[in-house]
């Protein structure tokens, strides 16, 4: 108790889990780690005893310490007791990981969400078409299932929410999936892949939500995306345009943003969905709809004469 307290304090341990998933993984560690100290400790305890009991004791040089001979039956202890604890770490092992990814109950719905990862935002795409930057909503307590990638201009992300699934890695033009289910909540994520200048803001966010509200929910942000009234231009903005020039347009790792620069829709748009200079081609793959609702939000937050606010 006075070790996982320890260790509690100092940030080692995992996160309070959230999901089947995480609470296999918390398991396995608390069950290697127990075995990893007491590892240590059988190594660390008697390397002191014998550092103190036979130490020099102010003996010349010269004088050779106590001849000790080999032991048959310790050198038989220290190869099996190794042998036998790895294989009870290996047999626990083996049983809890098949349910760190969950299988899907007989007639249950999974829900399936696309995850792109770009320099430096998360996209998600649900299957009606809607689409969402760096927040995920998803339904709680059903089994979500994650298509994990990245464009082929890209490069390597990785997507980690602690509380509900282990990391996998976003890699250009190959899809990873990862299923969890979780409990209704607000969970945090990061990508765990160092993936250029603004990897720190790379963050994530995800909302579950009981089913029938993220039913309602998603059908009506299709709907809105369609008819070009939802928010999808100001996710656009923050999530991926104001991470490199600034939430105000000042300029951060890129030029700054003003109403002549965002005023030629046309420009806009082959700048993002083809990239320019040191640039990357953020908006690769977006489509007319994307393009639009980024250009009209641009439009109305920079203003002519005005800044960015």
């Amino acid at each position: 108790m006075v070790v996982a307290f320890l260790l509690a304090g100092s940030g080692l341990t995992p996160v309070d889990p959230d999901s089947p998933s995480t609470e296999r993984i918390e398991d396995l560690y608390w069950f290697i780690g127990f075995w990893a100290a007491i590892v240590g400790l059988s190594v660390a305890i008697p390397l002191v005893l014998f550092t103190v009991r036979y130490r020099s004791r102010g003996r010349s040089r010269t004088i050779e310490g106590p001849q000790v001979h080999g032991s048959t039956r310790l050198e038989i202890a220290w190869t099996a007791v190794p042998v036998v604890i790895l294989l009870i770490i290996s047999i626990f092992t083996f049983y809890k990981l098949p349910g760190i990814t969950p299988d899907a109950a007989a007639g249950e719905d999974v829900t399936k969400i696309r995850v792109e990862g770009r320099q430096f935002y998360w996209q998600y795409r649900y299957p009606n078409g809607a689409i969402a930057i760096d927040k995920l909503r998803a339904p709680a307590d059903r089994l979500v299932e994650l298509q994990i990638t990245a464009p082929e201009s890209d490069v390597i992300h990785s997507y980690w929410a602690p509380d509900l699934f282990p990391k996998l890695d976003a890699i250009p033009g190959r899809v990873n999936t990862r299923r969890f289910r979780g409990k209704e909540g607000t969970y945090h994520g990061q990508c765990v892949e160092f993936c250029g200048i603004q990897h720190a803001e790379m963050l994530s966010e995800i909302e579950l939500v009981p089913p029938a509200e993220f039913e309602s929910w998603v059908a009506e942000e299709a709907r809105r995306q369609e008819t070009g009234d939802s928010d999808l231009g100001a996710q656009e903005f923050n999530g991926v345009c104001a991470k490199c020039h600034g939430a105000q347009g000042q300029g951060l790792i890129g030029p700054g943003l003003t109403a002549a620069t965002v005023s030629n829709a046309a420009l806009v748009t082959d700048i993002v969905r083809n990239g320019r200079g040191k640039m990357p081609d953020v908006g690769t793959g977006w489509d007319d709809r994307q393009m639009k609702a980024l250009t009209d939000y641009l439009g109305q937050r920079f203003k002519a004469g005005t800044s960015g606010g």
